[in-house]
């Protein structure tokens, strides 16, 4: 976001509502728009923009990182950020991710590896054994192309680092397809966008107690 040649383009049409109570509002967010608004007057659209001019008093819960798509709750009133925030810190609500990555990963495993800042290079985030924060993340094997040599997995963040899930895959030696930060070679796949999706999310509605399971799938 720091780049000077960073032009700001979010695809214009509406926001797909995926879930929706009394208390959260659920989008699919997709690739190119922010989550929240940026500094800079240019980057004022967003998800979270969009989601106020409808409901006035609806505030953040989580994030998406700008290149990444998929589900992005708010929540409506203050009560409801500050019990989902509650739900969040417990890590009672599951969130999955799929990818596409680089190269052939075995079948599944765990990258817990700490992150932190990298000062002179941000947003980028970096592995810091010494002052690092604690990072782990869980994947899993869906299928392997060979023609592309890529593989297609699920992801699941059991903490919520910024960039956590690409930097723990460029870490592994798979990066990320479509990364512009992370990835050595971008452009080399033929997606316009980051090959990752916020899939899936299950949490435990807080004030009615209904368990509510959300999907949608990647669009790539």
């Amino acid at each position: 976001m720091s780049s000077h040649h960073f032009i700001y383009q979010p695809p214009l049409d509406p926001l797909e509502t995926v879930y929706e109570d009394a208390d959260f509002i659920v989008v699919d967010k997709p690739a190119g728009l922010l989550s929240v608004m940026g500094r800079l007057p240019q980057h004022q659209d967003s998800a979270y923009l969009r989601v106020l001019k409808q409901y006035p008093h609806a505030r953040v819960t989580h994030r998406l990182d700008m290149a990444t798509s998929g589900l992005l709750m708010f929540a409506k009133h203050r009560q409801a950020e500050i019990a989902m925030g509650k739900i969040f810190q417990a890590r009672t609500i599951k969130k999955y991710y799929v990818a596409l990555v680089q190269g052939q990963i075995v079948d599944k495993g765990c990258v817990d590896v700490p992150l932190i800042t990298d000062w002179p290079n941000r947003p980028k985030q970096k592995v810091d054994y010494e002052q690092g924060k604690h990072a782990k993340t869980l994947y899993q094997l869906l299928d392997y192309d060979h023609e592309n040599q890529c593989s297609r997995i699920l992801l699941e963040p059991v903490t919520g680092r910024s960039h956590q899930l690409r930097v723990h895959m460029q870490h592994l030696g798979h990066p990320i397809l479509g990364d512009k930060l992370y990835h050595p070679t971008p452009f080399a796949c033929a997606l316009q966008r980051m090959a990752l999706h916020a899939t899936s999310l299950t949490f435990t509605q807080p004030f009615s107690e209904v368990e509510v399971q959300l999907e949608i799938k990647a669009p790539f």
